[in-house]
């Protein structure tokens, strides 16, 4: 609509007062252009004296009787010489196919521009407005009004002829009039009036408030926000007008609508403008102010101003203010600044005599200009990347390149790197530039961990370049960026060379050495690996072996594991022995017994069977490093020479594990003796009496413990359920002190009587259980035995009912279900009387009784 894309881009700073945008953090709402080309040449020779505004172009009226038709580029489409002096008002109608025009002189021509047919007219006095209908294209609607002293609307009748109304005079000249669907709403010397023109009412009278001023240098501004709300300035003066349809019940002899002011308020400087921005408002000022630097006390004219406000009942809130620097803004007076706007466009354009700004509202790209000035780059990044497909001036990567450089210059090297990974994306060039750049300021540490390292890969040099960084300063941050970068991205013999020749100068370093093993591994030299793992003592010495099948390899490092983790080294070798035989590892460790047990006791616990050829040698080594397994083991195990077992034992006086020994060869009597005189401890002695439930082990114990008062306490309390308690009591000599006897009494009563109880309770469940299965066989007896033509005899096995139901027949039916014909059963003078089924006899008796039964 200006200049072309480059001066579109300048700043807004241009137009509005630089020290206010310097102060001010906020966004402005708007950006403003200058309207040149053929404009510019038009008010180098004139100046502008108002101005329309259609959605396909403009209308420009001038100081020398000139009206010229504008695209939106501010070129010139078409000219109309008028008159010789100033234009006052162009109107168009909503088509754009129809304009009024009227003069300083009294001249007013409304005409069709592709027709130029239409109404001319020269008048005795100015006439300073003049406004189409709406529609005024349409036949129907070929109206339009004219203010000077008075408000004339001309209407062509059907004759083709104009007819002419006066609609009021008497307050002094009209200096404006707004026309919306039916509502005319003019301004003249007193206040603002609506016209209904549908029924040809007036509505209100909206009445100025400062009478101070003089309406030709200080005119009102009107505006319409939709169809039903006039906004109107004057002076300092704000009002919103609402248009309210009548009440049918009061109308009585009142206009069918009225007007509710529902916004009123006062502004700091002179309104020359009005526009509607939704829900909000943009004023244009005149601003005067006294010139304090001067000697003499008078007024100079600032620069105009642009607001954007938020209404309210009875003041405003301020969005935006821009001051513009108009040309020659010093000479303009308030009547001399004009505000148009574009319907369903967010555009405005600011006349004055010599100059003419659009201002319209930022879109993306302005945004972002806007926070790329601030330095606000992270921002400035998040809504290019929000609103790529709208932008057209920016490019996402540029963008971030330019914060990149941005947090560079701050120093902010790691949120540099960072976002180096979401902003140069693919581009493998950007890449390896951004790693030089890196590097020539000491930075590639930054970087390393954001580099890509998936498919997308830069150039193998360039991690060398960085892993021999970290070589030189960073042992650890090498170590981790080994761990964590795939081999492919890098030579490894290189690497390894170079972390060779380091160890030279620091030959037990551990992270270097383990960096090293690392590297072996990824080459798939395994065995260099491990023997560094080994030498470390490295807890993934184990997961090595396991991922590369490394076992060939430890054969002869079983020891050197077993010493770093008997545990997992045990575990692992049980786990493989299809690979490491239990002979090698027995034989790797016959040095060490103390791993060896550890190794054969797991072996053990897996498998009792699996080491039976070495369970003789384990007895010495359970005895020697693991006493508390020793007795499980000689329970478990069906491979261990007793003998051996016992003279160890007996050699290491393990007196239980001696104990069981005996009894297990057979020689209780003997292990009797050794728990009551060795341990002295009745509770196992009679435990394992109760164990071997033999009564001369019984008698053996009552006899050693006759003597012994707190033994025969011992046998009391637990003798009763195995040993008739008499004959122990019987035994005891007379006087004897026997602790707690009494209530050892007891409690062998007690015993006594609970026995007792519980063979009467078994009694009783037993006889009840019999009664009742006894009557349930008497009731299943009991019932009816369905006997249909599906029967047979168990004798003959003919059908067991006649073909002829008519003759008399017998049968007989056992409790076992099992038929027969009467005849077919044995007589009863051969067996008197028969009670029982041939069949469950037979069963009873034997084989072929039955049969021989028959026959007899």
């Amino acid at each position: 609509m200006a200049e072309v894309e480059d001066q579109e881009r300048k700043s807004s700073e241009e137009f509005t007062d630089d020290s206010e945008e310097e102060e001010s953090e906020e966004e402005p709402k708007l950006k403003y252009e200058r309207l040149s080309n053929g404009v510019t040449e038009i008010l180098q020779k004139d100046a502008a004296s108002c101005m329309t505004v259609h959605d396909k172009f403009l209308a420009l009226g001038t100081h020398f009787g000139k009206v010229f038709l504008l695209d939106v580029q501010g070129n010139v489409t078409q000219k109309f010489e008028i008159s010789s002096v100033k234009i006052n008002q162009v109107s168009l109608d909503e088509s754009g196919e129809n304009v009024g025009i009227c003069s300083e002189d009294g001249k007013v021509q409304v005409f069709g521009l592709y027709t130029r047919e239409g109404f001319h007219e020269n008048f005795d006095c100015p006439i300073k407005v003049v406004a189409l209908h709406p529609q005024f294209s349409k036949s129907n609607y070929k109206q339009f009004v004219t203010g000077g002293s008075k408000l004339l609307l001309y209407e062509r009748n059907w004759l083709n002829r104009w007819k002419t109304s006066v609609l009021h005079e008497g307050e002094g000249t009209i200096s404006n009039i707004q026309w919306r669907t039916n509502l005319i709403a003019w301004a003249n010397n007193v206040g603002v009036k609506i016209y209904d023109i549908s029924t040809k009412q007036r509505i209100t009278n909206v009445l100025r408030d400062d009478v101070s001023l003089r309406p030709d240098m200080y005119p009102c501004s009107l505006c319409w926000k939709d169809n039903q709300t006039l906004i109107v300035g004057w002076g300092k003066s704000i009002k919103m007008c609402a248009v309210k349809e009548r009440n049918p019940t009061e109308l009585r002899d009142l206009p069918s609508r009225y007007v509710e002011i529902v916004s009123a308020f006062e502004t700091e400087f002179f309104i020359s403008g009005l526009a509607p921005l939704a829900d909000q408002l943009v004023t244009l000022y005149f601003v005067k102010e006294n010139a304090k630097q001067l000697e003499e006390e008078e007024e100079f004219r600032a620069r105009p101003r642009l607001d954007i406000i938020q209404p309210l009942a009875e003041s405003c809130e301020e969005i935006s203010s821009d001051a513009l620097s108009v040309r020659n803004f010093t000479d303009n007076e308030c009547r001399d600044y004009r505000l148009e706007h574009a319907e369903g466009e967010s555009l405005f354009y600011i006349i004055s005599p010599k100059d003419i700004v659009v201002a319209k509202e930022r879109d993306q790209d302005d945004h972002i200009d806007w926070l790329l000035d601030k330095k606000k780059y992270e921002e400035a990044l998040m809504a290019a990347e929000i609103s790529f497909k709208n932008i057209k001036r920016h490019d996402v990567q540029k963008i971030g390149m330019a914060y990149i450089n941005h947090l560079v210059e701050k120093g902010d090297y790691d949120t540099a790197a960072r976002k180096c990974q979401k902003v140069l994306g693919k581009n493998m060039e950007l890449w390896e530039n951004e790693v030089y750049r890196f590097k020539t300021i000491g930075q590639l540490k930054a970087i390393s961990q954001y580099l890509p390292r998936g498919d997308l890969r830069l150039r193998p040099a360039i991690y060398e370049m960085i892993l021999h960084e970290f070589l030189k300063t960073d042992y650890e941050g090498f170590a981790t960026l080994i761990r964590e970068w795939p081999g492919e991205l890098y030579n490894n013999m290189a690497v390894v060379q170079a972390v060779g020749d380091q160890l030279k100068k620091d030959p037990t370093h551990r992270t270097l050495l383990t960096t090293l093993a690392e590297l072996y591994t990824y080459d798939q030299r395994y065995d260099r690996a491990l023997e560094i793992y080994l030498r470390l003592r490295h807890k993934d010495v184990y997961q090595l072996i396991h991922k590369h099948n490394l076992f060939a390899s430890i054969e002869d490092k079983i020891v050197l594991l077993m010493d770093f983790d008997k545990e997992k080294a045990v575990d692992m070798l049980l786990d493989n022995e299809d690979k490491i035989s239990t002979d090698r590892v027995v034989e790797e460790l016959r040095d060490r017994p103390e791993l060896l047990h550890v190794y054969l006791h797991k072996l053990f616990k897996r498998d009792h069977h699996k080491g039976q050829r070495y369970h003789e040698r384990q007895i010495g080594l359970y005895a020697e490093y693991d006493r508390p397994n020793l007795l499980p083991f000689l329970r478990d195990s069906t491979h261990c020479p007793l003998e051996k077992a016992l003279e160890i034992c007996q050699e290491r006086n393990f007196v239980e594990e001696t104990v069981f020994l005996l009894s297990r060869m057979g020689n209780c009597r003997r292990a009797l003796q050794m728990i009551m005189e060795e341990l002295g401890d009745v509770d196992k002695a009679i435990d394992f009496a109760k164990e071997q439930d033999d009564s001369e082990l019984w008698e053996d114990l009552i006899s050693y413990s006759i003597d012994k008062p707190p033994f025969i306490t011992g046998l009391l309390n637990n003798i009763g359920t195995h040993v008739d308690p008499i004959l122990l009591i019987h035994r005891i000599k007379e006087g004897m002190e026997i602790p707690n006897l009494r209530d050892s009494l007891v409690k062998i009563l007690q015993d006594y009587n609970l026995q007792i109880l519980l063979r009467e309770g078994c009694k009783k469940i037993l006889v009840a259980d019999s009664l009742s299965l006894l009557q349930k066989m008497h009731r299943t007896q009991m019932r009816g035995v369905r006997v249909d033509d599906e029967n047979i005899c168990e004798a003959c096995h003919g059908t067991i009912l006649p073909s002829d139901m008519a003759q008399p027949f017998s049968v007989v039916v056992f409790n076992c279900r099992h038929m027969f014909h009467k005849e077919c059963l044995p007589s009863s003078g051969t067996i008197p009387a028969v009670q029982f089924c041939n069949i469950c006899s037979a069963k009873k008796r034997g084989p072929g009784s039955g049969i021989l039964d028959m026959k007899k």
